[in-house]
């Protein structure tokens, strides 16, 4: 029996992913519409990457930079105030709003993302959605790391767990756990996984007892 349900942000339960991919390419713009394009081309390939070990790929590898700790916490600040309030103000995902608000109390919520864990909970304080959550989880852990500190906390066992992501590194988080996964869009099939997909959250509940290991 499914106890509780992990949710990616970005993508899953809000539109705000071209937000992001935006605030990417205004960044590196003064580098070049080439590199611009690159980093945005990398940065949707790779969701759910935090925002610091991305700067370290576009400022290290693409522009060949000796870029210190310090500098690449900086451009992730600056990150930060592109893109807050623009993914406070994102629409919800089809079906995401009406699925926590029918389910809540069948099912724990809790949400883990590549999102720096401090922004990542304002956002959720700002939208006024934290009672939906038993946890806000992100970044500079990783998925798998803040998915096996709920299944730990909580007691759950794997069988008893879903996480409904976009990205590589929300599936691969599940994998490392032992998790069902439900992804969300056309990025799995594209590559080929073999996951239960869904275009939006209508129909996640049926998706997700199909996703269950076992």
């Amino acid at each position: 029996m499914i106890r509780a349900i992990i949710f990616d942000f970005d993508g899953v339960l809000f539109e705000s992913l071209a937000v992001k991919a935006e605030a990417f390419r205004q960044m590196f713009l003064p580098y070049g519409d080439e590199v611009a394009r690159r980093v945005v081309e990398h940065h949707l390939a790779h969701g759910g990457m935090s925002r610091f070990e991305k700067f370290k790929i576009y400022h290290g590898e693409f522009l060949k930079e000796q870029a210190t700790p310090d500098f690449l916490e900086k451009r992730a600040q600056e990150f930060s105030r592109l893109v807050v309030d623009q993914v406070v103000a994102s629409p919800w995902v089809a079906g995401a709003r009406e699925f926590l608000e029918a389910n809540q109390g069948k099912y724990d919520f809790s949400v883990v993302s590549g999102t720096p864990e401090e922004e990542m909970r304002h956002i959720v304080a700002r939208k006024g959605i934290g009672r939906f959550f038993r946890e806000v989880l992100g970044a500079p852990r990783s998925k798998g790391e803040n998915i096996r500190i709920i299944l730990e906390k909580y007691g759950y066992r794997a069988p008893e767990v879903v996480f409904v992501g976009d990205a590589m590194s929300d599936y691969e988080g599940a994998r490392q756990n032992g998790i069902g996964f439900v992804g969300r869009g056309d990025l799995f099939r594209q590559r080929g996984i073999p996951v239960v997909a869904i275009p939006d959250l209508h129909g996640l509940e049926q998706a997700m007892v199909k996703a269950v290991p076992g």
